[in-house]
């Protein structure tokens, strides 16, 4: 996780969190609907329902935003969304090439 919290690091990748001023049971609402919506695309893609899939998949986009992973960003100090960025293209590179605090 980034020092500001907003980020996870996948793979030299940055991540946007889950917005943290969310209830604990609302947060766990939305990723149960997030993964019902993934199962559904799995679905969708097994049976070749085309129909089903754009439903599912606009499912999977509804949660993520609601969960404030995609969409608007969930901090208001102006600082841009890195959302998806490398994150050595990021002011978090020096961060993550020392190591530091990667929990």
């Amino acid at each position: 996780m980034t020092p500001d919290g907003r980020y996870i690091v996948v793979r030299g990748r940055l991540w946007r969190r889950s917005n943290p001023a969310l209830a604990p049971d609302e947060r766990q609402a939305l990723v149960d609907a997030l993964m019902q919506a993934r199962r559904a695309v799995r679905t969708g893609m097994m049976r070749k329902d085309e129909a089903g899939l754009i439903r599912a998949r606009a499912q999977v986009q509804n949660a993520k935003v609601a969960l404030g992973e995609r969409g608007p960003v969930w901090w208001d100090d102006g600082a841009p969304d890195l959302n998806r960025h490398m994150v050595r293209n990021t002011g978090y590179a020096e961060w993550y090439a020392n190591g530091e605090d990667r929990t």
